[in-house]
């Protein structure tokens, strides 16, 4: 039959169709006699026992993986529990708080999330989508970018930059062109005078949040209870922020306007809704608060530099800004980011959803701050490779999951936890520079590269928390040392005359523990600074990125007197 397939003329011009045409006879008579060869005794035999080895040894290498990962895992855990160390995350949850004393709980401060949550904080599906969210305000109109850019030149203490109120006016009134969304007068006012016009149309949202704020609690409904803690939808942060942002710029514009009474009221509103989210354990959301808490010395500093506070309302500002300590919410949220990604790692082990797994790393690798290297600079390869793999991650024994888990533990223990000190109130840069070393000496593989990805966003947040927290500190010695200038005439010569008539007691530098940097300057000013992370006295210099804002990794950190 092969014969009258293949005739000699046409394999002569067809060689390769030819030989093609053959191959599935040759496979069908090579793969019987495979069979027949395979199902001889004593082949059979041979062949059963190499399979029963091979699974005996694939069942005895996750049965040793799984009991060595558990074991070491809950060794740790129970010696770490035992020194106080807690890993429950729904311990973290803040308790619940009657809904009638509930600021979170009051019809505006809902309107920033009960159109995609429910009571208990979970996801609506579908959203609804007939609703008005009023928390969320913003000074800028979103409608006419590319024709009307929006103001550039913002306002930073950090560095010395005040409100530039002019630029704001201008903005106003070219948008007043194209549409009525901020009111404008025919002909222009001072430009305090028509921001604050401007910023009119928020009037009745910021009195009703006012009046909110006066509430004793605030709890959001958030669902505390789920396996994917970092799944927690949180759109009330940033409606929050936007509204502080309002009232940084009309605060400065009060200022501005001689209002300092209206602005202090909407400084100590700021700071309440800072403070309406100290009990969330995220570190987002104290990462937030930071923000917000920036946003509201922005006029706290403008009125400081240019005198516009009385006494009394210098000393109620320190008396606000007294009780932050954001050194230990430092601990707190860090201690809760820990006992998340522990319950995160743990739900994959137990429910291997890898299309989910896929969408959480793609998301956790975006945190990662600028400033910071990337997580996978010492084996970019192999995250890819193992990450876009979901059948590798669904082999991995139960015991790389857990040493993953303890990846996650030790990795707060010697790097992150160590970076503030709340015994001392003090920051210690150095522990970050041990916490480079760590990584890069780490030998990255399965039973570890999940919990690398829950660090991209830690390894900047103490020095986060530590600016913040000196930022505050140095707030408080402005003002006293704005108190005494009211008082004599002139700034103290040292920061101990401040004490204890303005100041009960002076704050430290929370790098190194020692006193703030303080001198008395020519033409009624006066320099104060900490030394800053990188822990060396720059005489005051503030550090700027390349892009003209400040740099909280370089020179010092200042409240600057320009």
């Amino acid at each position: 039959m092969l014969g009258l397939i293949i005739r000699s003329d046409w394999l002569t011009d067809n060689s390769w169709f030819a030989l093609l045409a053959c191959a599935p006879v040759v496979v069908i008579v090579l793969l019987c006699l495979f069979i027949l060869w395979f199902f001889t005794r004593r082949n059979f035999r041979r062949m059963l026992f190499a399979l029963a080895c091979f699974i005996a040894l694939v069942i005895l290498f996750y049965a040793e993986e799984d009991f060595r990962g558990w074991y070491v895992w809950h060794h740790f855990k129970q010696q770490e529990e035992a020194n106080g160390e807690n890993f429950n995350h729904l311990s973290f949850a803040p308790p619940p708080v009657p809904d009638a004393q509930n600021f979170a709980l009051t019809p505006i401060v809902a309107s920033s999330y009960d159109w995609l949550l429910d009571k208990n904080g979970k996801k609506l599906n579908p959203p609804k989508t007939n609703y008005v969210d009023r928390l969320s305000m913003s000074r800028e109109s979103y409608g006419f970018y590319d024709s009307i850019p929006w103001p550039t030149n913002y306002a930073s203490w950090a560095k010395g930059k005040m409100t530039d109120l002019k630029e704001w006016q201008n903005y106003y009134r070219a948008l007043a062109a194209k549409t009525n969304e901020f009111p404008v007068t025919l002909t222009p006012q001072t430009p305090a005078a028509d921001v604050l016009l401007a910023l009119s149309k928020y009037d009745s949202d910021i009195e009703e949040i006012r009046k909110a704020s006066a509430l004793p609690y605030s709890r959001f409904p958030l669902n505390y209870s789920t396996d994917h803690p970092f799944e927690i939808l949180l759109p009330h942060l940033a409606a929050l922020k936007g509204c502080c942002q309002v009232l940084e710029l009309r605060a400065s514009a009060e200022l501005e306007n001689n209002q300092s009474d209206k602005a202090l009221n909407d400084v100590k509103l700021m700071f309440r809704l800072a403070d309406s989210i100290h009990d969330e354990p995220f570190l987002i959301s104290h990462l937030v608060r930071i923000a917000m808490t920036s946003l509201a010395l922005q006029p706290v500093w403008e009125g400081q530099i240019e005198h516009k506070w009385s006494d009394a309302q210098l000393a109620e500002l320190e008396r606000v800004l007294a009780p932050s300590n954001i050194l230990n919410d430092c601990g707190f949220s860090m201690r809760n980011e820990r006992a998340g990604a522990i319950l995160e790692i743990d739900s994959m082990r137990r429910h291997r959803d890898y299309k989910e797994a896929e969408m959480f790393f793609s998301t956790m690798r975006g945190f990662a701050d600028e400033n910071e290297p990337s997580i996978e600079y010492s084996a970019p390869s192999k995250i890819a490779e193992i990450l876009s793999c979901p059948v590798g991650l669904y082999l991995m024994p139960d015991g790389w999951y857990f040493e993953n888990e303890l990846t996650v533990a030790e990795m707060h223990r010697q790097c992150f936890l160590p970076m503030i000190d709340t015994n001392l109130q003090v920051a210690l840069p150095k522990i970050r520079n041990d916490a480079t070393e760590y990584f890069k000496k780490l030998d990255i593989g399965p039973w570890n590269m999940i919990a690398l990805i829950f660090s991209s966003d830690l390894r900047s947040s103490g020095r986060k928390f530590a600016y913040a927290q000196n930022s505050i500190n140095m707030a408080r010695v402005a003002c006293a040392l704005e108190r005494y200038r009211l008082a004599h005439n002139e700034y103290p010569e040292t920061l101990d005359a401040l004490a204890p008539q303005f100041l009960a007691q002076i704050p430290h530098d929370v790098i190194g523990g020692k006193p703030l940097h303080y001198s008395r300057k020519d033409g009624g000013k006066f320099l104060l600074y900490s030394i800053g992370w990188n822990e060396t006295d720059d005489g005051g210099q503030i550090g700027l990125k390349d892009t003209g804002y400040a740099d909280n990794t370089k020179g010092d950190w200042v409240w600057p007197n320009p």
